[in-house]
């Protein structure tokens, strides 16, 4: 048979199928008793008739997925087959079930090498999605085993069936269409001789699921991300800083955001309302500019709530209990709290001239939006604190960045691009443009303000949502899908931070709590 002869149709059963169904499940289950009657049929069509599905060419049914609701605690623990059943072969639907099970799949001899049973393995998929339910279980039998029965125990079996030393019809067929093996059933289906009542219990999980407590808090996944490209600019008060910030706010909050983000040291101008010669000590003026954040703190998390916005508060420069200078990204909830991130790794520049130290924190925040990192500039140049942030299921990594040429720019853009695809999350890259003469440091600025995305088909081709002009003042919009970060992270075509190999490495966060006086506890 050609393709060109065949014209497939993906409908449910209904009870007027049964003398096909059970023409083709006998020819099929010969060896285990055949077709299930057509009261047990009818009653299933009726309790669940969305998990009956059928494959016809020219309306012979040449494909068929049989499906049960059923509890996930009861059949994802050690089970038989015979538990699905009741009085007079009725197969127990539970209607309240929170998993879908697999009964039966079984396909027209004739019609097999065509992927008719992938067809039916995806809708049940996409069923199990739009019901949000668990996972789909499935007792499968190991048709092949009687032949190995003699040189193999079945856990043997099963690894060479994984490792593809050996083909089963089944087993084979299952892994292929990502089902995991979570158990051997003994005694599964006592008449499978084949299998010699063995089977496999298998699973696959909906990644998507939502427990109802959580549907119910209506988590956001699609989030709307607006960056500032800020330009660098003489100001003549805090006032007139102020009030640009609050234009930007806001702009980005009438267009929906969830998210504002401004750039690193944004308020820096203000070290221009000192006199030039006041400026020639560094060390001073970068005090001088410190002694703006507290007052640009309060005024950014009124925005946040005013304007019903999160803002990544660029970074600003905090004197630190023990009189240090730090470069801090402050985190304005729109629910009016603040939460703050520190610059880890400090650039020579900032050491010498500000003697600016490093932070001791790496910080997940949970938000009404997902889950977000913040790294500032330098910070994105070392993977390793993406990675740690990955590893607490960080969804969105913000990069308030300030770079004066384009080879500084390109060094934390492509490293940016990098952590986005090696941690499978979206990275925001928000950076100033303009240059200031007057102000020490503020000479030159370059950027090109970007959101960046895993490296796969639900995402563009080149792995760049959205991009500004460079060197241009301006804002800009994306929106970000968590869903297919969800996806991407256990279907993608590859999926790098679950295929680590965490057997041969590991990194890991040290304690620095003894820094604060905190007592640790002996070991």
């Amino acid at each position: 048979m050609s393709l060109d002869d065949l014209h497939l149709n993906l409908r449910n059963l209904t009870p007027d199928d049964y003398p096909q169904l059970q023409t083709l499940m006998d020819r099929v289950y010969d060896d285990i008793g055949g077709a299930w009657p057509k009261p047990t049929i009818d009653k299933l069509i009726k309790e669940f008739p969305d998990g009956q599905i059928v494959i016809e060419d020219d309306e012979i049914i040449v494909g068929v997925a049989l499906t049960a609701l059923v509890d996930y605690d009861t059949f994802s623990n050690p089970h038989r087959y015979d538990d699905l059943i009741g009085k007079r072969e009725t197969i127990l639907n539970d209607a309240d079930g929170d998993a879908m099970y697999g009964l039966d799949v079984l396909i027209h001899p004739d019609y097999r090498g065509y992927r008719l049973g992938r067809r039916l393995y995806e809708a049940r998929k996409e069923l199990c999605r739009s019901m949000n339910l668990r996972a789909i279980l499935a007792g499968g039998r190991i048709p092949q085993y009687h032949e190995h029965a003699q040189e193999l125990s079945p856990a043997e079996y099963l690894d060479k069936v994984a490792r593809k030393e050996i083909h089963d019809p089944i087993l084979s067929f299952q892994l292929a269409n990502d089902f995991q093996v979570k158990r051997l059933l003994r005694k599964y289906l006592p008449e499978d001789e084949k299998s010699q009542g063995y089977a496999t219990l298998l699973e696959w999980n909906n990644i998507l699921f939502e427990p109802a407590e959580r549907v119910l808090e209506n988590r956001p996944t699609q989030v709307r991300v607006g960056a500032v490209q800020w330009q660098m600019r003489e100001f003549d008060s805090v006032e007139a800083v102020l009030q640009q910030v609050e234009y930007f706010v806001d702009a980005l909050s009438d267009y929906k955001s969830d998210f504002a983000v401004f750039p690193e040291l944004f308020n820096a101008p203000l070290m221009g309302l000192q006199d030039r010669a006041a400026q020639q000590d560094q060390m001073a003026a970068v005090r001088f500019l410190a002694g703006f954040t507290e007052r640009f703190k309060t005024e950014l998390s009124r925005m946040a709530v005013s304007y019903n916005i999160n803002i990544i508060a660029g970074s600003m420069i905090e004197v630190g209990e023990d009189d240090r200078l730090y470069n801090i990204a402050y985190l304005c909830h729109r629910d009016g709290s603040i939460e703050r991130q520190a610059k880890l790794h400090i650039t020579p520049q900032e050491r010498r001239d500000w003697v600016i130290e490093g932070g001791d924190e790496l910080l997940v925040f949970e938000t009404d939006a997902g889950r977000v990192g913040i790294q500032i500039c330098y910070d994105v140049e070392f993977p390793e604190l993406s990675r740690l942030l990955a590893d607490q299921d960080m969804d969105i990594l913000f990069v308030p960045f300030w770079t004066d040429t384009k080879n500084g720019y390109l060094r934390v853009r492509h490293c940016a691009q990098a952590r986005a695809i090696e941690n499978e999350c979206y990275v925001v890259l928000c950076g100033s443009v303009g240059n200031v003469p007057s102000i020490e440091n503020l000479d030159i600025q370059y950027a090109q303000s970007s959101v960046f995305s895993p490296s796969d088909f639900a995402f563009p081709h080149d792995a760049v949502l959205s991009e500004t002009t460079p060197n241009t003042e301006m804002i800009m919009f994306s929106d970000l899908d968590l869903t297919r970060l969800t996806v991407v992270r256990a279907e993608g075509s590859v999926t790098n931070l679950k295929d680590r190999r965490k057997d041969l490495f590991d990194l890991r966060w040290r304690d620095w709590s003894w820094k604060s006086g905190a007592d640790l506890e002996e070991s």
